[in-house]
């Protein structure tokens, strides 16, 4: 009898601890590998670029650049926090090619997400025109990029561009893909970066730092004066930050030399 009663004891412990074992992970399917991080992106650049395109539009003339630049950054900390497990929370081509030049994704998921992205800085600004009055609309030049308006601007805006989208991505790299330094904060850093870029760099260039940002506007409202500026600085400011990293900044994992 007392030798039943320790075997049911050890039947029950044993039901116990293996009831309490958490269930293995499984891994991701075609749709969560694939195409739910291209849908993440869709609509991740799609409200960066609605919400932003409507804080420009629907400026208030006394708070000058500020409202602007609270509602560029806080828009990208919070999608940037919803959308990192899903799709990485990129919505920006220099940001996908610097975390691909850096290790960070996969090379077929690369011109996905840069279509998704320029897809969805359309729709964002079209969902802008349809939301903001007519009038304000014209005003801002749809939330394009209007800010040059002579070839001798064109340096320093190019300069600034680069320099912005570099320090933007060197910190979205270290934070978030370099194992060294990575750091939950990554969404509140990214968010500040941009309050302060916009602050700061606004009467410069604008302070695009996205290409898809530049776009969708110059789409939907066909302003194209000096549009190529939007492309080629935060382009090449994105290149920069991905060398810095590879090169300098990274950790063992991602540095190529002097390891």
């Amino acid at each position: 009898m007392a030798d039943e009663k320790m075997e049911m004891a050890e039947v029950e412990t044993s039901l116990v601890t293996s009831g309490s074992k958490p269930a293995p992970a499984r891994p991701p399917n075609k749709f969560e590998k694939l195409f739910q991080p291209c849908l993440g992106e869709l609509v991740g650049t799609t409200f960066f670029v609605f919400i932003g395109c409507v804080s420009v539009i629907e400026n208030v003339e006394s708070t000058g650049r500020l409202q602007p630049a609270l509602v560029h950054g806080l828009a990208v900390a919070v999608l940037v926090a919803c959308m990192a497990e899903i799709s990485g929370s990129h919505f920006n081509p220099p940001f996908t090619l610097a975390i691909y030049l850096c290790g960070g994704m996969e090379m077929n998921m690369v011109a996905p997400y840069l279509a998704c992205q320029l897809v969805g800085g359309v729709l964002g600004a079209a969902m802008a025109k349809g939301m903001t009055s007519g009038d304000n609309y014209a005003r801002a030049h749809g939330a394009a990029f209007a800010v040059l308006q002579s070839d001798s601007q064109v340096g320093k805006a190019v300069f600034g561009e680069v320099a912005m989208t570099c320090l933007i991505t060197m910190v979205l790299l270290l934070g978030a893909v370099n194992t060294k330094t990575r750091t939950p904060l990554v969404p509140f850093l990214v968010g500040c970066t941009v309050i302060i870029n916009i602050l700061a760099g606004g009467d410069v260039s604008g302070t695009c730092m996205n290409p898809a940002r530049a776009f969708g506007p110059a789409i939907v409202n066909n302003y194209w004066t000096y549009h190529w500026v939007y492309w080629v600085g935060p382009i090449a400011g994105g290149l920069i930050a991905a060398v810095l990293v590879r090169l300098l900044l990274g950790d063992r994992k991602i540095r190529l030399i002097l390891k």
